[in-house]
């Protein structure tokens, strides 16, 4: 892996990000149109960019190679939630227990890892990266739902969640077209890849609109926080290269797959914290402060990869 590349598109990124806030800094993008832009990107950009992943010739070593990355972070997860489980346990606060429990596990896959991997490794490394996508979806809304909800959620709801999401579904259609090798109209495969061209830039924009409306202070910068951050950004992406490299994994699914855990806290921790009306302001200074982080221990995570 290349490091100055993945450092000049980090700071790619970033600009993009500064884009965002100077778009909302002039009044030029107001709550409602963020919100809709986020949907747009969440269920219909990202699900085309995954199933133009998976047109590709079928090749039972690339199968293979992706149940192996699923085994492999499968293990993280469970490895990140009984650590954190033992770790914030003593935390008296349950808001402030829940979010950093939520947020040192789940990471922006969808927001940031799905862009940040097309735009360095292309369609091949997202064909790799949907298993983490999966995975945060699947465990997020059982496991992640949980903390905020408590075990007496509504587990219908949440089934429906993630049966019913867009990019689960396209997992599932990208699948069937890699292992029946089925090719997309010409019509149809133009306008995927049109509107999948799109979800890098505007997905950073979004990102970089929402970080400029947040107001940090002592009621929500908690001293406690700066552990969840240590673990997101930096020891739980080490956790990952550790695991697949014991597996045997490297190359494009480790970078992708290593990518993707170490991108910053999942903004749907913000959500969740709403969704059962707790105050989510550590859930916003939390994601804000590990996102603008990440264009610093994003690079130090892949200089570990190639050390390690």
């Amino acid at each position: 892996m290349n490091l100055t590349q993945l450092t000049s598109q980090i700071i790619l990124m970033f600009i993009l990000m500064l884009v965002g806030l100077l778009i909302n800094k002039l009044g030029f993008m107001h709550a409602q149109t963020s919100t809709d832009l986020t949907n747009i990107l969440l269920y219909i950009v990202s699900p085309c960019l995954i199933v133009q992943a998976f047109e590709k010739t079928f090749s039972a070593d690339r199968l293979q190679m992706l149940a192996r990355v699923i085994v492999g972070i499968v293990i993280i997860y469970l490895i990140m939630i009984i650590v954190t489980q033992l770790l914030f346990k003593h935390v008296a606060d349950g808001n402030l227990r829940r979010i950093m429990r939520y947020g040192s596990v789940y990471s922006n896959a969808g927001f940031m890892g799905i862009p940040l991997t097309s735009a360095l490794f292309g369609a091949t490394g997202v064909f790799f990266a949907v298993a983490s996508l999966a995975a945060f979806n699947i465990f997020s809304w059982t496991h992640g739902i949980s903390l905020f909800t408590g075990r007496h959620g509504n587990r219908r709801d949440n089934l429906k969640q993630i049966v019913l999401n867009p990019n689960i579904i396209a997992i599932i259609v990208g699948l069937l077209i890699f292992v029946t090798s089925f090719k997309l109209p010409t019509i149809a495969n133009s306008a995927v890849k049109y509107v999948s061209s799109v979800n890098t830039p505007l997905s950073m924009i979004v990102i970089g609109n929402s970080l400029a409306d947040v107001k940090l202070d002592r009621t929500t910068l908690d001293k406690r926080l700066w552990l969840v951050i240590l673990l997101r950004n930096l020891l739980f992406p080490y956790l990952a290269i550790v695991v697949l490299q014991l597996m045997g994994i490297s190359g494009i699914p480790l970078f992708t797959t290593v990518l993707m855990a170490a991108c910053p806290v999942a903004g749907i921790v913000v959500l969740f914290s709403l969704k059962v009306h707790g105050n989510p302001g550590p859930a916003v200074a939390l994601m804000s402060i590990s996102t603008i982080l990440s264009v610093v221990t994003i690079p130090i995570v892949f200089a570990l990869v190639n050390l390690h």
